[in-house]
């Protein structure tokens, strides 16, 4: 304990870190309020009476009550998801999108001004089918100038979480619309855990609980899991005359297991919410096809979301860990994997490995994901609220956002030459030489 309350005090001495995490927290707090700030004109009692269960009920669940609340950020980060996933799968395709992404900064400012426009056109789609779908029509001034302003209203709140998300991760800590998703998650834990409480036996219950810190000790494995190659460098590079002649210093290279983190579960995610929206179209309403899709405990949806969560994994993949460009870097220095050639030969033999444990890393992910389904098909679990924390998107992404913001944390004690969070004064690949610049987190 004394430990820890020191490391908490190396935190509050570090003042540019106490400032991030200050100016964090405030914007957080700003997302949460507004989480409760209903629409104008919409009358709260009505909504009392609305089903929050299935998908609606999940998306709840990742906008803090918001989406059931009918709130000014019902619609949260989604329309801003689907904006990145479409300018992302754009750059696949289209060249002019490809310059802009190899043009550095100038490109990047480009891009995101073409994703945020994006946002507004999918706000403004969303909008309309949120407030008739899911807003009763007894609970509003069923009038044109109300909707329009309602519409209005929802998407520019969308467009001021993006831009509370983006200010979080320029000037706070931690990647912002992963924070704010993973915030509007955790909120609603203390109803999930007391409503399975008092529905389950206490002897149950605790079977529950300890099943549940299993999994997330998995979760932590497989985030946390590197596959490290070896790698042989150069006389020069590795200390000159410290080592005996003609001798290097190996490294490696270290490949996440999971290197996509948990943006390959919000990009599915997202996309796994457009049947929601379907259902608006009069000729779609009746489809069994829809309706599948937008049943949680179905086959149907769970094995579209298990799907989708292993071809995001290796699509963006693919985006962070360029293996042309790492084996190029490796040649510039002089420096080599044993046993294999230079170049195209090392850039083989990296994206055949990154391949090999990309696989199963989804492959875990995708069971991981669609775990609340199974608990709640079973009966194992009593209440929605509570499954859907049994494993599940939302674990996944609690997970992965808060060991990314441990992890940043740490950097920021490391450079005032402090210990850093954890117990053993390291996070794994805390100490790892990276050999390659094109390799992140």
């Amino acid at each position: 304990m004394k430990g820890f309350i020191q490391k908490i005090k190396n935190i509050w001495n570090h003042e540019d870190l106490r400032k991030r995490i200050g100016y964090t927290l405030l914007l957080l707090l700003v997302y949460r309020i507004g989480s409760f700030i209903v629409i104008p004109g919409v009358d709260s009692a009505q909504l009392q009476s609305g089903n929050v269960g299935g998908l609606a009920g999940f998306l709840g669940l990742f906008t803090g009550g918001a989406f059931n609340r009918a709130a000014i950020f019902a619609l949260g980060v989604m329309p801003y998801i689907s904006a990145s996933i479409i300018i992302q799968l754009l750059g696949l395709a289209v060249p002019t999108v490809q310059k802009m992404q190899r043009e550095g900064e100038s490109g990047r400012k480009r891009i995101n001004q073409w994703t945020r426009f994006l946002t507004i056109a999918i706000g403004l789609v969303q909008a309309p089918g949120y407030i008739t779908q899911y807003i009763p029509r007894e609970a509003h001034p069923q009038t044109p100038f109300w909707l329009a302003g309602a519409v209005i209203i929802l998407t520019c709140s969308t467009l001021f979480i993006m831009w509370l998300g983006e200010r979080i991760t320029e000037k706070g800590i931690g990647n912002g619309v992963s924070l704010i998703i993973m915030i509007g998650i955790i909120s609603d834990i203390p109803n999930g855990f007391s409503s399975e409480a008092s529905s389950q036996t206490a002897f149950f219950f605790l079977i529950e609980f300890a099943t549940l810190i299993v999994i997330i000790g998995l979760c932590v494995a497989v985030v946390q899991a590197v596959r490290r190659i070896p790698v042989q460098m150069a006389r020069h590079n590795s200390g000159g005359g410290h080592l005996p002649s003609g001798d290097g210093a190996r490294s490696f290279i270290p490949l996440k297991v999971n290197s996509a983190g948990v943006m390959p579960i919000i990009f599915a995610q997202a996309i796994m919410f457009a049947p929601l929206y379907l259902q608006n179209i009069e000729s779609l309403r009746d489809s069994p096809v829809i309706a599948s899709l937008s049943n949680i405990q179905g086959w149907g949806y769970n094995i579209l979301l298990f799907s989708m969560i292993i071809i995001f994994t290796f699509f963006y993949t693919a985006i962070v860990t360029n293996p042309n460009q790492i084996a190029d870097d490796l040649k510039r220095n002089g420096n080599f994997v044993p046993g294999v050639k230079p170049g195209k030969d090392t850039a083989e033999f990296i994206d055949r490995v990154l391949s090999n444990i990309t696989l199963p890393g989804g492959i875990f992910v995708g069971i991981i994901a669609i775990l609340p389904a199974v608990i709640m098909i079973s009966g194992l679990s009593k209440t929605q609220q509570f499954a859907q924390f049994f494993g599940g998107t939302s674990l996944l992404i609690t997970v992965g956002v808060i060991l990314d913001l441990l992890q940043q944390i740490e950097s920021y004690l490391l450079s005032r030459h402090y210990d850093g969070l954890m117990k053993s004064g390291r996070m794994r690949g805390r100490n790892a030489q990276a050999v390659s610049s094109g390799i992140t987190g």
